[in-house]
């Protein structure tokens, strides 16, 4: 005799595995398909070089992953773009190519390593006021120099206040396509995915001087979840402690 609790149980612990498997981004699709062809390739001729091949498709996948977020939504907040770290925090004049002018803005930078989930998401809400590629070089996207040196894809959105906050995607050491999800003229909800670099590189946020960051150098941000300032103002950096 089969009791019901003998057959909820599999099926209660499929579905944690399940939830604990982030979806993969279609965008990520070929890359994996390639890696496992490949790996079933070489793997058949050389053993040991199966598990290596193994191993690099499954981070692959993982770097394609596109795990559901949940975000805050109250006004002013300005949530990350990016899963990463937190590489700077300072009023800076944006890249000229935004026309955010050319007083300093408060510039939050995000730096992702290839482990990191890279998914791009819209820190406010608003309409997609300019979209601009500019090529460049492919520096350690963690140096304060390669928001001006580096390839980038620039990025203004424009609030329902009347706020333009630049977002700046910039290439890197590894990263060496930028892809963007949304054109001038759409909008978008806070959140909402709009790009990703392949593999590894920064996002960097511009906004207004008198905006307050809520998060601290060397803190790890999740895209669309963590709050990285707040438009109402408050101090540049927050107090932390490590611990």
């Amino acid at each position: 005799m089969t009791h019901s609790g003998d057959r909820t149980e599999p099926m209660s612990i499929l579905k944690s595995i399940e939830n604990a498997i982030p979806p993969i981004h279609p965008e990520g699709h070929k890359f994996i398909a390639i890696f496992a062809v490949v790996t079933l390739i070489v793997g058949w001729f050389v053993t040991p070089l199966f598990w290596i091949g193994l191993a690099l498709t499954i981070w692959c996948a993982l770097f394609f992953r596109d795990p559901v977020r949940v975000t805050p939504v109250a006004p002013g907040l300005v949530i990350s773009p990016a899963d990463g770290r937190v590489s700077h925090i300072a009023l800076v004049v944006p890249p000229p190519e935004l026309g955010l002018g050319d007083r300093p803005r408060l510039r939050i930078c995000v730096f992702m390593n290839v482990f990191d989930c890279h998914v791009n998401r819209a820190p406010v809400a608003g309409r997609v006021a300019r979209i601009v590629y500019r090529p460049g070089k492919f520096l350690n996207a963690e140096l304060d120099k390669a928001s001006e040196d580096n390839e980038r894809s620039g990025m203004v959105i424009t609030t329902p206040a009347g706020l333009d906050i630049g977002v700046v995607q910039i290439a890197g050491l590894i990263a060496r396509r930028i892809v963007g999800f949304v054109r001038e003229g759409e909008t978008l909800a806070i959140g909402d995915r709009f790009g990703l670099i392949r593999f590894g590189s920064r996002v960097d946020v511009y906004l207004p001087e008198t905006a307050g960051a809520r998060v601290a150098v060397g803190q790890h941000t999740y895209a669309g979840e963590t709050v990285l300032a707040d438009l109402a103002g408050g101090p540049i950096a927050p107090v932390v402690r490590v611990s």
